[in-house]
């Protein structure tokens, strides 16, 4: 049997509260100040049990103009509305405003209780019933009941009830997504108990000793224990007013307006996109940039409103907006919200939330407004792919993808299978489920060949680039595993080389110039009839007027292609009457196990200038080892 949550509404002092009170015998003004003032200023709660035994949730919502917010509050989460009309006043303007907030919240159930019948004669009551059915034309209460009561003689209470109940009976299955939510209404301590919090919970389920993030602060706890219509209980699920105590948590760390949540589900935002209507009742325009007040779940907060497709927006219009708040909200897609202006304090819109974690748009941006804008008037799935392209080389995490487009993470999984084996999506992060869209890897891609391109046009002498210089080229804060993504496609496709952290073109060859080639002839002879006593690379450098860049990679290339070998910074020997030395002092260090610098110099008949610089070389290419002032064959 599902659980139902039953909210009134309507205008001050219409009877709302006196009517639960004969339903259920629970006077929900629990306030001092609202017994002394008769009004209703806070939410007030009740449960009522059918004439079939079923029980339903009810809110109490105050009339009074000066807390509507509270009765924004109060309606969230309601799935069916009671419009309490007394009879001896008829529509009032508390009357017309909750039933635009109602429809804005996207309630579509309800029944209207005509109250105060024993004030008014039978003519009067039939002009008031006639007022009603023009009044609810065109809305959800358009066919709904229409039940004359009185809470001072108890007559047509039975009457509420059972067409409650039929009511009830017809409703369909919520479709919120399958994740725990609850908007907090109060927050108080109770002895015994430590903090606690009462709300509805409007998806998902909650059982004691639930693990639970309280947003947008993220606040981690543990469910102590869980009340639902005053008994305790293991588990409350969708529809269920209920109260959560939680373990070690101080009051003042919640607020109203905070949700309580599945750990690392919801994801604070200060940008979401929406979708707004604007009120035909409104009596001028809306402009762009105004600063709003803006309601969704329990929560009140301040917006400036940004109209994206429309300069602006005229009564009963609707548009694609952004709002921008002044602290962060926590929401998911297709969550309602409605919108009062600042000053004066009236309701003037509302709408479905698009995307909750939205991007700061510019108005001067028209082609992403439209991209937004027809993406939104397609399914989910399209919605996803728009959301991946939208993110770039970032990606979205599973839990974002399913707060923007309201899919389960079941569904999800499937959807995901499908681009995958397309090749359309790319699960860039399998432990932490992040995934991009081949676009992104393929701009990167591309980025990458071009940058490559560039570097060997300006370094023909060069190899390659280092990995790690590379990958600061491509983007300065891209992830290590994307860019192993990036490598391993390129090098999958034959586009680059990877020769240890030197990565190139595929068809990138080291090709002289003619001078260039001469110049490489020059100094190899140079340093072939030097043997083992040649002159500095800066003095060859000179010799042979070459700049400086282009020497280095020239040497660089000559060592690479083992021409040369290189000693020290500015000296390089060449590579044969090294190799031929060094086939002296292993004979020598064979036959003597030992070897030390004077006796090396007679092997080697060089000067002290590069005397030092071949055996230190010997030391460091893995020949010999130092002990004292002698060296050995290292390994022998």
């Amino acid at each position: 049997m599902k659980d139902i949550i039953l909210g009134t509404s309507g205008h001050i002092d219409h009877g709302k509260t006196s009517l639960i009170k004969a339903l259920t015998g629970i006077d929900t003004d629990r306030l001092k100040e609202e017994k002394e003032r008769g009004i209703t200023i806070e939410l007030g709660f009740a449960s009522l049990t059918l004439p079939n035994g079923r029980r339903l949730g009810v809110i109490d919502v105050p009339g009074h103009e000066k807390f509507v917010k509270n009765m924004v509050a109060g309606a969230t989460g309601i799935d069916v509305v009671a419009m309490i009309i007394a009879a001896d006043e008829g529509i009032m303007p508390q009357t017309e405003e909750h039933m635009e907030i109602c429809s804005l919240l996207g309630i579509k159930h309800g029944i209207v209780a005509l109250t105060k019948v024993d004030m008014v004669d039978a003519e009067w009551l039939d002009l008031v019933v006639e007022e009603i059915g023009e009044f609810t034309k065109g809305t959800f209460l358009e066919n709904a009941p229409i039940v004359p009561v009185s809470s001072a003689t108890g007559a047509g209470i039975k009457e509420f009830a059972m067409a409650l109940e039929d009511i009830a009976e017809k409703l369909p299955e919520r479709v919120y997504l399958n994740k725990f939510r609850l908007p907090i209404d109060r927050v108080f301590t109770m002895k015994g108990f430590g903090t606690v919090i009462t709300g509805t919970v409007i998806a998902g389920k909650i059982k004691t000793g639930d693990s639970v993030s309280i947003y947008p602060h993220r606040i981690i706890s543990k469910v102590r224990g869980i009340q639902v219509h005053n008994e305790s209980v293991d588990e409350a699920g969708a529809g269920t007013r209920c109260a959560i105590n939680f373990r070690g948590l101080e009051k003042s760390l919640l607020n109203r307006g905070d949700v309580v949540s599945e750990k690392d589900f919801l994801k604070p935002s200060y940008i979401m996109d929406v979708e707004l209507n604007y009120l035909k009742s409104a009596k001028k325009p809306l402009k762009s940039n105004i600063k709003i007040r803006f309601h969704t779940g329990t929560i009140e907060t301040m917006a400036n409103l940004i109209l994206l497709d429309k300069e602006k927006l005229d009564p009963g219009d609707s548009c694609l907006a952004q709002l921008r708040f002044y602290t962060p909200i926590a929401t998911i897609k297709q969550d309602r919200f409605v919108i009062r202006s600042y000053s004066p304090v009236k309701t003037i819109g509302g709408g479905i939330i698009l995307n909750p974690i939205a991007k700061k748009l510019k108005l001067e941006a028209k082609d992403k407004i439209s991209a937004l804008k027809e993406a939104f008037e397609k399914d989910a799935e399209d919605i996803l792919l728009f959301h991946l392209k939208e993110a770039g080389h970032v990606g979205l995490a599973m839990s974002d993808l399913i707060i923007m487009t309201s899919i389960s993470e079941k569904k999800l999984d499937s959807v995901l299978a499908k681009y995958f084996s397309a090749r359309t999506v790319i699960l860039l992060d399998k432990e932490h489920r992040i995934y991009i869209h081949k676009n992104a890897l393929e701009a990167l891609i591309e980025g990458t060949r071009k940058r490559l391109e560039v570097f060997h046009k300006n370094n023909p002498l060069k190899e390659g680039i280092l990995k790690e210089e590379l990958k600061s080229k491509i983007l300065y804060d891209i992830k290590p595993k994307l860019f192993n993504l990036i490598l391993n496609s390129m090098i999958k496709n034959k586009m680059i080389a990877l020769n240890q952290d030197i990565v190139r073109l595929a068809e990138h060859k080291v090709l002289l110039l003619a001078d260039q080639k001469k110049v490489k002839e020059d100094i190899l002879k140079d340093y072939e009839k030097a043997g083992l006593t040649p002159a500095y690379a800066k003095d060859l450098i000179k010799k042979f007027n070459i700049n400086a860049k282009d020497a280095k990679e020239l040497f660089a290339m000559l060592v690479k292609d083992n021409f040369l070998i290189k000693a020290k910074e500015d000296l390089y020997f060449n590579a044969d009457a090294v190799n031929a030395l060094k086939e002296k002092l292993i004979n020598f260090l064979q036959a003597n196990k030992e070897i030390t610098a004077a006796q090396f110099k007679s092997i080697a008949k060089v000067p002290r200038k590069y005397l030092i610089p071949l055996l230190e070389f010997f030391d460091v290419s893995g020949v010999t080892i130092r002990i004292g002032d002698k060296r050995i064959l290292r390994g022998g």
